[in-house]
């Protein structure tokens, strides 16, 4: 039996960061990954800013430590205007005020992170996959279907963003993948491994 992982580094990182409070050291992670689960092969898919000459420099580390990169550079999406109508509390006069929406760093390495998926898939392979995104779980469906056994690392915890409303960073898509696949599909909480992967600060 042989174990790959693949991780979706930019939705790991935020998981990591705004819902579980630390960040992680990507060679701690590496080590872990090599050592604790034997990976033979660990995929690092991510987004990079061009001109950021130190996180490239930190990624050609990383490849130096044995991660398999695909980084690709970030592209610039403008987020929508909105426009309010602001009432003078004496005249009643209406003005409209423009907002703007800023603008959003995106790198989307789905494509990347199926075909490399795809390429290892057999009934005597295990997958890591580092992700709460509910577009792979086509992917993992497919996966199952050629006998990988798969482990999903994210975190289902739920935060407030309101009286009422709570929200998660994983998808309900996944949630019920694990629920049918029970013991194919299996869920890993990144939280627990937070003590041997999170960066000394």
């Amino acid at each position: 039996m042989s174990r790959v992982a693949f991780i979706d580094v930019q939705n790991t990182e935020t998981t990591a960061n705004k819902l579980l409070g630390f960040v992680i050291d990507w060679r701690k992670m590496h080590a872990y990954l090599a050592d604790k689960w034997q990976c033979e092969k660990i995929f690092f898919y991510s987004g990079i800013q061009q001109g950021n000459d130190s996180l490239i420099q930190e990624y050609e580390e990383l490849a130096k430590l044995g991660y398999a990169m695909r980084a690709k550079p970030f592209f610039i999406y403008k987020n929508k205007d909105s426009v309010i109508n602001i009432k003078c509390p004496n005249c009643s006069t209406g003005i409209n005020h423009t907002i703007e929406g800023g603008v959003k760093w995106k790198s989307n390495c789905d494509v990347e992170l199926t075909v490399d998926a795809e390429k290892y898939a057999s009934p005597h392979t295990e997958f890591l996959i580092f992700t709460g995104d509910g577009d792979f779980e086509y992917l993992m469906r497919d996966l199952v279907e050629k006998g990988v056994k798969i482990y999903i690392a994210s975190s289902a915890r739920k935060s407030r963003i309101g009286p009422r409303y709570f929200t998660s960073r994983f998808s309900s898509k996944l949630r019920e993948l694990i629920k049918e696949k029970r013991g194919k599909v299996n869920f890993i909480d990144l939280n627990d491994w937070k003590y041997r992967i999170k960066k000394d600060l």
